[in-house]
């Protein structure tokens, strides 16, 4: 039976986008995740919404609690999670308001729980291919129909943070052929094939980071306004996209099988 998990930040955990829905409170072995459960259906698709950040918007992304996030979804019987994610762009041709369905990442983080295989147990998750396939397909065709600025992949570097990051940093991500920068991808990616979920993002382009000489600098308030400006687009695309999901079986669900020693 397939179950959606939607993990998003402003306007991406609005309970209107499902019907009949209801809220819960959640915990878990990891701790407590960001937020109540938001618990109904689109279409004929049961989904469960979670604000990564808080519904506040009061967590930041080094204090996020990725593996409780993930395991309360994991927990009520979620088989994929659709993400969405602010970014910067490292590219001329990743305008502020795209979208980028990315298919890899770089991990620029260091001090995050990344596992849930750091007790007894060991896994050597094979990250190859991070985000699930099919899933990707799905969206950039409902894209495709919707006619929206979009880029079918991109490799995203995930820092630290809370800071932005320096002209240094920047430019070398950009010579690291990296195309969009962010800092929530990891671990949630990494943890979501761990608990052997169909995981993928769209990654919303707000600005250009800071290497492009020929725009102001990089700040909140930008940010703010050009996720408020891509919000509708993001929702009435997953809106399209998960009464469309109808696989279950997916070699996401199989790599954990084989990597735990």
């Amino acid at each position: 039976m397939i179950k959606v998990g939607i993990i998003g930040g402003s306007g991406l955990d609005d309970p209107n986008l499902l019907q009949d829905y209801r809220e819960i409170e959640a915990d878990t072995i990891y701790g407590k995740p960001s937020s109540n459960l938001t618990l109904g259906k689109i279409g004929n698709i049961d989904v469960v919404i979670l604000a990564r950040h808080g519904k506040k918007h009061s967590i930041n992304p080094s204090n996020v609690n990725y593996r409780a996030n993930i395991w309360a979804l994991k927990e009520q019987g979620c088989t994929h999670i659709l993400v969405s994610s602010a970014c910067g762009s490292l590219r001329e041709e990743i305008k502020p308001g795209d979208l980028v369905f990315i298919d890899q990442f770089i991990d620029r983080t260091t001090r995050r729980n990344s596992t849930f295989y750091d007790k007894d147990k060991v896994a050597h998750i094979p990250m190859a291919e991070p985000f699930c396939e099919k899933l990707r397909k799905i969206l950039i065709s409902e894209a495709n129909k919707m006619k929206i600025r979009f880029h079918e992949k991109g490799t995203m570097v995930t820092i630290e943070g809370p800071r932005f990051s320096t002209k240094a940093e920047s430019h070398l991500f950009r010579q690291w052929k990296a195309d969009v920068i962010n800092m929530t991808t990891i671990p949630e990616v990494v943890l979501a094939r761990e608990a052997g979920l169909c995981y993928a993002a769209v990654a919303m382009s707000t600005d250009y980071d800071c290497w492009h000489s020929g725009e102001e600098a990089v700040s909140i308030e930008m940010v703010l306004n050009t996720m408020k400006k891509n919000a509708d687009n993001v929702k009435l695309l997953l809106l399209n996209v998960i009464p469309r999901i109808d696989f279950e079986a997916c070699s996401c669900k199989e790599h954990i099988k084989s990597a735990v020693i």
